[in-house]
């Protein structure tokens, strides 16, 4: 990716294109969600966004009926020019106080919006949750997907595992002769009764059930040798946050496994089931990953009728890293 000059500083010299930067320099955002955030008409946003994306400042990706965007500048390995324009914009909000009260607002309206959606999420799984299995099986076959999971984790202990988003509990039921312990994390209550009916019968490892937000989990820095995500990543507003909490929790050469649809088309799982995203590519989930600071292992596919599952897993590396916490929105 190369950038000039001259476009970089004719796409800065306006305040909505500043602030739409500043948005994007947390995380990728739907052009949906900027619009709200800005009080602006999609397609005025949508021409601020050409113009950021003509100097090669943000891309955009196209997922079903939405289009997401994330910015191009603040990656580790980004270009002289791209990492010091990320630097400019960074110092700008800490030394001009109106500036910075207007990207911490966006950030709080942000913030309304996709807690919103979350709570619309919580009240779909309370309503489904007696028949989340069923649920599931609208999307894919478990006995493929499971026998295709263990054979990507091969056939040594997991040692400490971590099933964020457990849901009913069976992936915990499934892993748990694998594993040395075993906690079981899910934001809904109504998950974790019938998780915890699930897995009572279970004396060793013992499941220690624990109501937690998967973009924040609480538990302390390299708590856990093996991290699953089932079917679960897609309800991310924010997965990039999400996968990078997990690597934090992961200890030094443990892994993260990522279980979930192929990229598709299916809109309905948006209205009717409470998807953020329509599933992830390779390439998404590669940079995901290894923004995160993980090693990505091949994927593996499990095709079905009609969606595809992946398996995508990624290495802790073996020296712990620091891995600082993204901006609080």
């Amino acid at each position: 990716m190369t950038m000039q000059i001259d476009p970089t500083l004719r796409a800065l010299a306006d305040p909505t294109r500043l602030r739409i930067m500043r948005l994007l320099s947390a995380m990728e955002l739907a052009v949906g969600e900027c619009a709200q955030v800005l009080g602006q008409s999609q397609p005025r946003v949508s021409r601020h966004i050409r113009i950021l994306c003509d100097a090669g400042l943000a891309e955009r990706r196209k997922e079903g009926s939405w289009v997401f965007l994330r910015s191009t500048i603040g990656q580790a390995l980004a270009p002289p020019l791209c990492a010091a324009t990320a630097r400019l914009l960074a110092i700008a909000e800490q030394e001009d106080a109106g500036f910075a009260a207007r990207c911490a607002e966006d950030r709080r309206h942000l913030a309304s919006i996709r807690a919103a959606r979350e709570q619309q999420a919580a009240a779909y799984f309370a309503r489904h949750a007696a028949m989340w299995d069923q649920i599931r099986l609208l999307h894919s076959p478990d006995e493929p997907v499971e026998a295709a999971l263990l054979a990507a984790l091969g056939d040594g202990s997991l040692g400490a595992l971590l099933d964020i988003g457990t849901g009913t509990g069976r992936m915990a039921e499934l892993l748990a002769p694998r594993a040395a312990s075993i906690i079981a994390v899910d934001k809904s209550p109504e998950m974790l009764r019938l998780a915890r009916a699930r897995l009572q019968h279970l004396a060793a490892p013992p499941v220690d059930l624990v109501q937690g937000d998967f973009a924040a989990l609480p538990f302390a820095d390299a708590s856990f040798d093996s991290v699953l995500f089932h079917q679960v990543l897609h309800f991310a507003q924010a997965p990039e946050l999400v996968l990078a909490e997990a690597a934090r929790v992961t200890r030094p050469g443990g892994r993260i496994a990522v279980v979930d649809l192929a990229a598709h088309e299916r809109e309905e799982l948006r209205s009717q089931h409470a998807h953020a995203r329509l599933g992830f590519t390779d390439e998404q989930m590669l940079a995901l990953m290894t923004s995160a600071g993980l090693t990505p292992a091949l994927p593996i596919a499990v095709p079905g009728q009609p969606l595809t599952v992946k398996i995508w897993t990624a290495e802790s590396p073996q020296t712990a890293i620091s891995k600082a916490k993204a901006p609080s929105l």
